[in-house]
């Protein structure tokens, strides 16, 4: 009998960081059954219904743990949610050592896998003779920028936001100073310290898992992997999402907005979605509104009630009725092209539909995997985070994604996100973007490929650092 190892597995708070993290501890477990993980997860406040239903659906070798709450009085208030993620995670520190230290008290832990929001909780490796593993749910383009953040922050004194040049990283497109993530962009941001003390931070552990795949970023992985000189491991495991995912199937009756899908033509629908946290301005809305009925392009729209902070449900939703700030008359006009969604849809099955020809998304790398797992061109509109670089990654390196760019205050008006649109449902070029992006599809599907499959072989290679650390 297979001997059992033994992980300890601690998300950051946020249902969109829960995911790609157990989704990774799934596919381990189901690849390696002698694995058996533990889940620790902080929480900002009680833990969201959303994450309680999500976890409800993973196997039996997988367990979890939803530590004491961090009272949100007890954060600073009105600062950016990666500022309230890391603070919830140092909080919540004491309550991550007392959970290892009584797991260990049962059986040895093999490793600790911590995501990259949680990244002090690795501190703990060494009292535990665990190995000590960061979770990095982006691109290997964002990773190289990050570790590559300490020596920019030496050698650059102006703001990045103002390079005059732009940022070339071994193995990556060049990168804008402006279409670096919020936190890093601007050294006066409230986040700047924590990402700066986070990239420093990934030179002391064992391995970095990443969720991509060597066939996406083979260039950018071949020159992290160089670079470390044998220090670092690096594990490109992805693409890690909920496609394939036993807790993604339509359980009963088949929603009304499949069943709308399904009797549309091929590539006719636009799918319209800021993901799980992103939110327009009013007027933003409104330019949308107007801009997808301008197109006269067929769409399914996830709407979500305005707010002038582009991540306001991030962390906290809002009961309002999301369709009220719709402007007048649109429901009627586009009733016959548009079918509109208040707050959430079931984006996997969406995306697999033959009638879904573009995503027009926010570009966070969940969504973008899961349009490129299912060959969905995109209209790339980044709200915050690292969504700009996966952007430009997307539309100047893959060209699979038309960018809409933003006026001087920070509104895109209707004309410019019709005609993106049209680009990309009816032009030549999106047609070309279509094609590479299933080529893309083919390349991802090679990746998870059981028997050959470089991220599967990845993973087992990651299994076996693991193992040869204990297994009892």
């Amino acid at each position: 009998m297979a001997k059992t190892t033994h992980i300890a597995v601690i998300p950051s708070p946020g249902f969109s960081h829960l995911v790609p993290i157990v989704e990774f501890t799934k596919r381990l477990a189901t690849n390696h059954p002698n694995f058996h993980v533990t889940c620790i997860i902080p929480s900002l406040g009680s833990p969201p219904d959303s994450s309680k239903a999500y976890l409800q659906t993973i196997p039996p070798n997988i367990n979890s743990i939803f530590l004491p709450p961090i009272n949100k009085q007890d954060l600073p208030q009105g600062v950016h949610p990666g500022v309230l993620i890391q603070l919830t995670v140092t909080r919540s520190l004491p309550s991550i050592h007392q959970a290892l230290k009584s797991l260990t008290s049962k059986t040895p832990l093999v490793a600790i896998i911590a995501d990259a929001f949680a990244f002090e909780a690795l501190d703990f490796a060494k009292e535990f003779n665990s190995l000590s593993y960061l979770y990095f749910p982006c691109s290997s383009f964002v990773l190289s920028l990050l570790l590559h953040l300490p020596k920019l922050d030496e050698e650059v004194s102006c703001e990045f936001k103002d390079l005059q040049e732009p940022i070339k990283l071994k193995g990556c497109l060049p990168i804008n100073g402006i279409d670096l993530p919020a936190a890093t962009k601007d050294r006066s941001h409230e986040g700047y310290k924590m990402y700066l003390q986070r990239a420093k931070s990934m030179y002391f552990v064992d391995g970095i898992l990443i969720n991509s795949f060597f066939e996406l970023e083979s260039s950018a992985i071949k020159e992290l992997n160089q670079k470390s000189h044998g220090k670092i491991c690096y594990f490109p495991v992805g693409p890690i999402t909920q496609i394939g995912s036993s807790n993604n199937d339509v359980v009963g009756d088949e929603l009304e907005c499949l069943k709308w899908l399904k009797n549309q033509p091929q590539n006719s629908v636009l799918y319209v979605s800021f993901g799980s946290g992103g939110t327009l301005s009013q007027r933003q809305i409104n330019e949308l509104a107007f801009g997808l009925e301008l197109s006269g392009q067929r769409f399914i729209w996830v709407v979500r009630a305005p707010s002038d902070s582009v991540s306001a449900a991030y962390l906290e939703a809002t009961n309002e009725d999301p369709l009220k700030f719709l402007p007048k008359g649109f429901l009627e006009r586009t009733k016959e092209k548009g079918l509109i969604l208040p707050s959430w849809a079931p984006q996997v099955q969406i995306l697999k539909q033959n009638s879904v020809g573009g995503f027009l998304s926010h570009c966070g790398w969940n969504s973008v995997l899961e349009s490129m797992q299912e060959g969905v061109p995109i209209v790339a509109w980044p709200l915050f985070a690292e969504q700009a670089m996966n952007a430009v990654m997307l539309s100047n390196g893959l060209k699979v994604a038309i960018r809409l760019k933003f006026e001087d205050d920070e509104i895109v008006e209707k004309e410019k996100i019709s005609n993106g649109i049209k680009c990309l449902m009816e032009g030549e070029e999106g047609k070309g973007m279509r094609d590479r992006m299933k080529s893309l599809r083919d390349s991802a599907a090679k990746a998870l490929n059981a028997n050959d499959g470089s991220s599967v072989q990845t993973l087992s290679h990651l299994a076996s650092q693991m193992e040869n650390n204990g297994g009892i």
